[in-house]
């Protein structure tokens, strides 16, 4: 009698083993090694960072809701922090990955994010966010595919392809950061443009002729948008930054920094080589002594050209929402009406130049949690900040947790800004020049805008976004320029529950890294 309960005790445990695997989310597991070697990228050797010997590093593809592990060993002679450009953290800004969140990985020591890519789809990017690290490698590919049961807008293509593209510097990043900002000095001109680690010496991609592949580009840059085109061919424009869109057809695009763009080119021309260029944009009295470069297609390969700097002009916004197209749910992306809701409160960013991010040894997420006192004060920067002189300000902003919001960011300098919020994806409701006034907002697109999390801010223009802030945390509000975030152009959203529920965040996890006033203190257990 005894032996059959047992056989029957066991024989439940084993189906609710079994039922507990199948309902859980998949788990990926990474292990990266993070060492300085030597690249080549615009034929000159330099020091570069590398991730498992890689530049760029390897490539992340996921699929919606898997859980990433990832293990990050640092090997350099420095602290490191990887962070997740336009990865949602839902619930989870301890492991965003900046420094207002996360304490740096020491040298010799390791830390293991926790990610898991939650309701999202599409083509992302992660990088170093630490003492400006993004200047010597450390970036690489995201891509987040759809759930095999919910359909995509367009037929498989032949191919898929990532390209990170962006401005580089000869000069080794210590430098750079040593001799240039710290001082005080504009950084100079890049002496070229990468695609996929590779300057004039070339990158190619193989395509059979008749077929249709996917290209995946992200501007990972520091200081410069870029425009890119594939010579003789199209490019439909199929999702920016984790929403499918209409699908208009394009000579070129520009891809401002930080952004991400997925265009599909049917390889339709004669069997040749065909230049895949990247050239630099909105660059002003801009002048090379290496010119800027690309990548090609031979209809068999697509290869890589010198190109100059494209003429300064203004576009509005041209990507919109496929309504019609499911995103990571199988309902439809326009079931979200969010031309319907009457924000609580408008955010104006026209002065943040004038606040510098003042530097703390103890992250602001970590200040929060312990309420250690005299890191920051919440409010430290207004909802409509004034003008007057520069100033440093450990710059925290409050919200609500639920509220929707709308934020202006005004440009009243002659260069186009980017600007990117951790956590969350925006509506990017309308753009313009001169000076926004509440008559502007006759000009919004209420019905089928793109949501994104990086946002171009063209000269002396303006940009308008709605955000339901939906994703409590300590969320990390900056510009994508990274030679101004470095010098303090950014703040830090504080998106608070009053709850303190793990339904609304997740509580600080048991590997988290404490440094600075949080040493030593205890952190409960996930």
């Amino acid at each position: 009698m005894r032996e059959c309960k047992l056989l029957s005790f066991a024989i439940v445990l084993v189906l609710f083993l079994v039922n507990g695997v199948n309902g859980e989310d998949p788990y990926r597991f990474f292990t990266w090694k993070i060492t300085y070697g030597d690249i080549y990228p615009l034929g000159v050797k330099q020091q570069g960072i590398l991730i498992n010997g890689q530049f760029p590093g390897p490539q992340i593809d996921a699929v919606t809701n898997d859980n990433l592990v990832i293990s990050v060993f640092n090997y350099l002679r420095e602290p490191f922090l990887i962070s997740w450009d336009g990865i949602q953290q839902r619930r989870n800004s301890w492991q965003d990955g900046v420094y207002g969140t996360n304490c740096p990985i020491l040298p010799g020591k390791n830390f293991t994010y926790n990610i898991q890519v939650k309701d999202q789809i599409g083509s992302f990017f992660y990088f170093p966010s630490f003492l400006f690290h993004k200047a010597a490698g450390g970036f690489g590919g995201i891509r987040i595919w759809s759930r095999p049961k919910i359909p995509v807008p367009f037929p498989n293509p032949a191919g898929d392809f990532t390209v990170l593209a962006g401005d580089w510097y000869k000069t080794n990043h210590y430098i750079l950061r040593r001799s240039y900002l710290e001082f005080g000095r504009n950084l100079p001109s890049p002496d070229g443009l990468l695609i996929n680690g590779r300057g004039w010496n070339g990158y190619t991609f193989t395509v059979d002729q008749g077929r249709t592949y996917r290209f995946r580009i992200s501007n990972v840059g520091l200081t410069t948008s870029i425009n890119f085109r594939i010579q003789g061919h199209k490019l439909k424009l199929v999702e920016v930054e984790g929403s499918h869109t209409l699908q208009n057809i394009y000579d070129s695009l520009d891809i401002h920094l930080g952004q991400s763009y997925s265009v599909l080119v049917t390889a339709d021309q004669p069997v040749q080589d065909y230049y895949v260029v990247v050239s630099s944009r909105f660059t002003l009295g801009y002048s090379p002594q290496q010119p800027f470069f690309t990548t090609a297609i031979r209809a068999r390969e697509f290869q890589v050209l010198s190109l100059g700097v494209l003429a300064h002009r203004l576009l509005g916004p041209s990507a919109r929402q496929d309504l019609s197209a499911s995103g990571p749910r199988p309902n439809p992306q326009g079931s979200y009406h969010y031309g319907l809701i009457k924000p609580a409160r408008t955010i104006m960013l026209a002065t943040l130049l004038l606040i510098s991010m003042g530097s703390r040894d103890t992250p602001l997420k970590l200040a929060d949690y312990f309420k250690i006192p005299g890191v920051f004060s919440v409010g430290s920067i207004p909802t409509n900040p004034t003008g007057g002189s520069g100033y440093l300000q450990t710059s925290v902003m409050h919200a609500n947790f639920r509220e929707y919001v709308e934020i202006v960011f005004q440009n009243w300098e002659d260069t186009v800004q980017s600007w990117h919020i951790d956590g969350y994806s925006f509506f990017v409701m309308g753009m313009d020049g001169g000076q926004w006034t509440p008559a502007s907002r006759v000009r919004y697109n209420l019905r089928d805008t793109v949501a994104r999390s990086t946002t171009q801010v063209y000269p002396r223009s303006w940009t308008a976004i709605y955000v339901a802030l939906d994703n409590v945390g300590m969320w990390n509000v900056r510009s994508e320029n990274w030679a101004r975030q470095y010098l303090g152009q950014q703040f830090y959203l504080r998106v608070y529950s009053p709850a303190n529920s793990w339904r609304d965040e997740y509580p600080i996890p048991r590997n988290a890294r404490l440094c600075g006033r949080a040493r030593g203190r205890r952190t409960r257990p996930l």
